[in-house]
């Protein structure tokens, strides 16, 4: 069986630790993902969606169970460096692209760079360019957001989330301030690059058409995985205790 990329073991995550208010989210959640994967996580409103992307991202610390990440560890990691390892290998789209609108599009894609490196030097800008073609922006480069459609600007975001080849990419109703059509169009996107990359995703997504064309569906209920099964094809079914 080939290395894991992300393997969670019995990940528990509870807020306000120690007060009256002190309430758990996730409930011992297992979880694996191998490198090259497609997943589409869902849940109702409340489920634990978020907290548990949050924590993928090493935006939140869990608060007990084991989350290697390319084979390390990473639950013991300090601050600076969680930053690290996140800025190596994860990428983020968000529903909401977080432009910044002084910015043009080329800029707003190489501040990753400019934030890890310290400068964008020439062959980070000419790899920035290439990912606005890639993604059907080679004419709006100069562009600032506003001068942007909605689909354009989450293509910005997106070629921004995989300008340091991030092995993972996490995208949270990537689609999910956009119409139908253009939603369609940037998911696609999203499948294309899967596909000619090899860029791991998971995709939290409101939206059963597209959790359809995913690879595997994880569906997360009241902080508990109730189901995962790969779409169209043998599923692994079953919930789980903690």
């Amino acid at each position: 069986m080939a290395d894991a990329l992300l393997q969670w073991a019995g990940v528990r995550k509870s807020y306000n630790l120690g007060l009256p208010s002190e309430a758990e989210v996730l409930h011992g959640i297992d979880l694996r993902l191998d490198a090259g994967e497609f997943v589409a996580l869902v849940g109702p409103s409340g489920s634990g969606k978020s907290t548990l992307l949050n924590i993928v991202g090493l935006l939140e610390r869990m608060t007990a169970g084991s989350y290697r990440l390319q084979g390390e560890e990473v639950g013991g990691l300090d601050d600076a460096a969680l930053t690290l390892r996140r800025r190596r290998t994860l990428g983020f789209v968000f529903q909401f692209h977080h432009l910044l609108p002084a910015f043009s599009a080329l800029e707003n894609v190489t501040l990753p760079v400019l934030m890890a490196e310290g400068r964008v030097e020439r062959s980070r800008l000419a790899q920035a360019r290439e990912l606005l073609a890639a993604v059907g922006l080679a004419a709006a480069m100069d562009k600032r957001p506003a001068q942007l459609s909605g689909g354009m600007q989450q293509r910005v975001a997106i070629a921004r989330a995989l300008v340091l080849q991030p092995a993972l990419v996490l995208a949270d109703e990537p689609t999910g301030n956009l119409d139908t059509a253009t939603s369609d169009e940037v998911f696609a996107l999203l499948r294309r690059i899967h596909a000619e990359r090899g860029t791991s995703f998971i995709v939290v997504t409101h939206d059963p058409r597209l959790a359809a064309r995913c690879d595997r569906r994880v569906e997360l209920v009241d902080g508990r995985i109730a189901r995962d099964e790969r779409v169209g094809g043998s599923g692994r079914a079953g919930g789980q205790g903690g």
